[in-house]
């Protein structure tokens, strides 16, 4: 089966075609810095994956999208030239909430649900949305899976998930934690335990998903028990334009201060703040690095920062494993960032997180799935390229299968 599948971030586009019978990857696609003057988007095809960059330079996610579908179908080199050979498409969700546990063939129905979700995601689900309206006017005949990112951590129990809040409000809102990421934390997770030649089942993982958004969750015998992101993916880790967790009371006291509305005060949080609003240059780390390495000391706090709050939520979850056999590091500043890898367990060495400077080193090894701890720590470090496409893929596969 060919699925084409669609990962709409916030300010991102990922997508890969993928025939899922060989589990090969056809098309390859990521936009970034979309819905500024700056945004590009790099398209490669098989078997040699060249990029072509293309000016997306102000449009919207699925406005990229739409500029990739016209690539897929006119490029010479594209492995299909009308979207009628698509046989199926698997959307990325951050937040289902309660209503879905698990992956759903997307109906009028799972539609309806999808938009009451929208406010538990409000930067990932709206544009993610907007993808599947768009793809349902141009392709109606053509099968859409929901794949969410919370679904995994439907397994954490009610002492994780609930908050100290009045039962009132789950009652009437289900506001819980739900998490995020779970997509990339499931994949990373098996195969970290590929890499320790052992069964998952038999593991005690910390994740780490840092990319523009970053979670940490903890993974016992293959099952989410708790993660770092909550009701919203706004809280836990500092993040690229996200605040993460602070003291609630500053956001009324800012909102009487500065007369700000609901809105506003949640454009602050969830677009102003994190790693651009701290040290005032982008929410890209890579600008950032490059800035504190310039002599910047706004930037080098914001990434003491980010290393420091890291720090704490794995020391967090190792507290409540019953017992951490590896660390896993993935997504873009995860697999790509030696220097903040380095960073970030030269805190943790005491506690058994002992990195090898030498296998850390990224020469020649971006893509590698890779143990970067020395042979004696007693708490193994990996690094894992995520791939959430490919099991997007599968589990679209999966679904429409059984609709015949």
């Amino acid at each position: 089966m060919r699925v084409l599948v669609v990962n709409a971030g916030s300010s991102s586009l990922k997508s890969q075609l993928i025939e899922t019978d060989g589990k090969v990857s056809l098309m390859k696609c990521l936009a970034e810095k979309v819905g500024t003057p700056e945004a590009y988007m790099n398209v490669s095809f098989a078997p040699d994956f060249h990029k072509t960059t293309y000016n997306v330079a102000d449009l919207t996610v699925e406005q990229c999208l739409a500029k990739l579908l016209e690539v897929l179908v006119d490029d010479p080199e594209s492995p299909i030239s009308g979207l009628q050979q698509i046989d199926a498409i698997g959307n990325r969700i951050v937040a289902g909430g309660e209503y879905f546990t698990k992956s759903v063939v997307i109906d009028e129905p799972a539609r309806e649900k999808l938009t009451a979700c929208e406010e538990l995601a409000p930067l990932h689900n709206p544009p993610a949305d907007a993808c599947i309206d768009m793809m349902r006017e141009l392709m109606p005949d053509t099968p859409q899976v929901a794949v969410f990112d919370t679904a995994f951590h439907a397994t954490m129990p009610a002492k994780a998930y609930m908050y100290p809040l009045p039962r009132e409000y789950y009652d009437k809102y289900r506001i819980r934690r739900y998490g995020a990421h779970g997509t990339s934390h499931r994949y990373a997770a098996q195969q970290a335990a590929n890499l320790l030649g052992r069964p998952l089942r038999d593991l005690g993982l910390i994740t780490c998903h840092l990319g523009n958004g970053g979670s940490i969750t903890a993974v016992n015998h293959g099952k989410s028990i708790d993660t770092s992101m909550g009701f919203t993916p706004l809280e836990g880790l500092m993040m690229g334009t996200r605040s993460g967790s602070i003291d609630p009371a500053i956001v009324t006291y800012l909102m009487r201060r500065e007369h700000k509305s609901f809105d506003e005060m949640d454009a602050i949080l969830n677009k102003k703040s994190g790693i651009l609003g701290v040290s005032g240059v982008s929410a890209d780390m890579r600008d950032v690095l490059q800035a504190a390495a310039a002599g910047n000391e706004l930037a080098e706090l914001a990434i003491d920062m980010y290393v420091y709050r890291i720090q704490k939520a794995i020391g967090g979850y190792y507290a409540a494993m019953t017992r951490t056999d590896a660390v896993v590091m993935t997504a873009g500043i995860g697999e790509n960032s030696a220097e903040l890898r380095e960073r970030i367990f030269a805190g943790l060495a005491h506690m058994g997180m002992i990195l090898d400077h030498e296998r850390n080193d990224v020469t020649g090894q971006i893509g590698v799935n890779r143990i970067i701890s020395i042979d004696d720590s007693p708490i193994k470090i990996c690094v894992v390229t995520t791939d959430e496409e490919m099991r997007i893929a599968r589990e679209t596969d999966n679904l429409v299968s059984q609709l015949g």
